[in-house]
């Protein structure tokens, strides 16, 4: 069994947009259960658990450092120290508004604006809490260059054990897997009409350490520690 850990981005349990998110993915990583999927269209499609199958196995959050396994002279409770300590140091960075995009070919909740509060956030997690991450194995290497990576790119997954990191780090919470085309632009427009009436600001005021027992598994909300900046 390899455990797996990641620091996430993700509104507390009671919050309507987690409620959202996890109600479209199908999942609540805060509760560890399926959740029910809401009514109406893209969700009443057949296939759709199977679109959301990927993001279902990580749960929603905005990624701020990838998951990884623990280096070896690191423990969970090491781990859960720095990132209490981390988050004791942070300011919440308020997201004016977010919206519904397709990136590629999966769609996902992205800032309507740049945010280098957000930017910076991610970056200092990725750097001050890499101690804990055990470097990257041979096949999680091979699987990533599987994509087409810039050697930018391919430097940050050899330093920091995933490619999207800085100039290259995007804030999103991923709403689908990879979706065929001819779904791409109408799935889109489905979930922007879903969420419309749930658009507010967006504050990333806490760090969440999620848990993911073995590959198979799906990960869980281990510890939520808010900003005190």
């Amino acid at each position: 069994m390899t455990t797996r850990y990641a620091l996430y981005a993700a509104p507390p349990p009671d919050d309507p947009l987690w409620r959202f998110g996890s109600s479209v993915i199908g999942y609540d990583a805060a509760l560890a259960r399926d959740a029910a999927f809401p009514a109406g269209e893209p969700f009443g499609r057949p296939d759709w658990a199977e679109l959301t199958d990927d993001p279902r196995r990580y749960g929603f959050h905005g990624t701020l450092k990838a998951p990884f396994e623990l280096a070896e002279d690191a423990s969970e409770a090491d781990l859960l120290e720095a990132a209490m300590i981390f988050a004791e140091r942070r300011s919440a960075v308020v997201l004016p508004a977010m919206t519904v995009a397709l990136l590629k070919s999966f769609i996902a909740l992205v800032p309507a604006e740049p945010s280098d509060a957000l930017a910076t956030l991610a970056a200092d997690c990725v750097r001050d809490l890499d101690a804990f991450r055990a470097p990257m194995s041979e096949t999680d290497r091979a699987r990533r260059l599987k994509a087409p990576l810039t050697e930018r790119q391919i430097a940050q997954m050899d330093a920091f054990g995933y490619p999207y990191v800085f100039e290259d780090f995007r804030f999103h919470m991923t709403l689908t897997g990879s979706l065929p085309e001819p779904l791409r632009i109408p799935v889109r427009e489905a979930l922007a009409a879903a969420y419309a009436p749930l658009a507010a600001p967006v504050r990333v005021d806490a760090l969440a350490v999620f848990r993911q027992d073995d590959r198979q598994s799906s990960f869980t909300i281990l510890a939520r520690f808010p900003f005190e900046g």
